[in-house]
């Protein structure tokens, strides 16, 4: 089965991208203008009626959610990195899936609503309020991981898919919302930045970044946003 992903720059998708090419997964790719609001028309919205990316077709499968189609990669390759551990290895898939739900709950979940705080309140006054909270909330994830991490990665070896989730939402905290940011750099938590380095100069990741119009020199650690318009990477709705 072909595997295929819907995907625009610098969306969600760069962790789903990421980790197709640290496992080895060929796939095809389907690049959704989000400037033309191409996520909103009809035909997308049968793949995902919230009209959000990222979505990965496998054959007649259909997923969304990032978390859900990480997890799915990481089974489908029967491993959760490049070199291991494998699936099903009860300790290591118990530890992968703890970080996964958590990753998505808090941590992307934050940066959601930071990055569209307009859809979420009802006076644009409160906005800088709500950031300046969203802030502190992910220097407190940055800081629960940094304490919990263990040498190499998440799961104790590089590259893991959760490791690829947490670098990836660390980038997009660095540099969005188009008006502030959330994070003014990983330098105050070395093992963070140690596992962004890792992750940003694997093959993988380059081939990646370059695909999504990302600068591939120092993606992870010191980001920049592409040089395309506000529209094509957030969207118009």
């Amino acid at each position: 089965m072909t595997l295929c992903l819907y995907w625009s720059p610098d969306s969600a998708n760069l962790a789903i991208r990421i980790a197709l090419e640290t496992l080895g997964l060929p796939f095809d790719a389907i690049r959704v203008d989000r400037g033309q609001a191409e996520h909103k028309n009809d035909a997308f919205l049968k793949l995902n009626p919230q009209g959000l990316l990222p979505v990965l077709t496998d054959g007649a499968a259909v997923l969304f959610e990032t978390g859900a189609i990480l997890w799915h990669l990481a089974d489908r390759a029967g491993r959760l990195g490049p070199l291991g551990p494998e699936t099903t290895d009860p300790a290591q898939r118990a530890a992968a899936l703890t970080w996964m739900f958590y990753l998505s709950n808090t941590l992307h979940a934050d940066l959601r609503l930071a990055f569209y705080t307009h859809r979420y309140v009802g006076d644009p006054a409160s906005i800088p309020s709500v950031l300046e909270g969203l802030s502190g909330r992910i220097a407190g994830h940055c800081a629960l991981i940094e304490a919990e991490l263990l040498e190499g990665g998440l799961l104790g070896q590089r590259g893991t898919i959760p490791d690829i989730y947490l670098t990836v939402c660390l980038r997009w905290a660095q540099i969005y919302p188009t008006h502030g940011r959330l994070l003014p750099g990983l330098e105050q938590w070395p093992r963070l930045h140690a596992l962004a380095r890792i992750i940003e100069n694997s093959a993988a990741a380059r081939k990646s970044f370059t695909a999504e119009s990302i600068d591939p020199n120092h993606a992870l650690t010191r980001p920049q946003r592409p040089h395309l318009s506000p529209e094509e990477v957030t969207g118009t709705i």
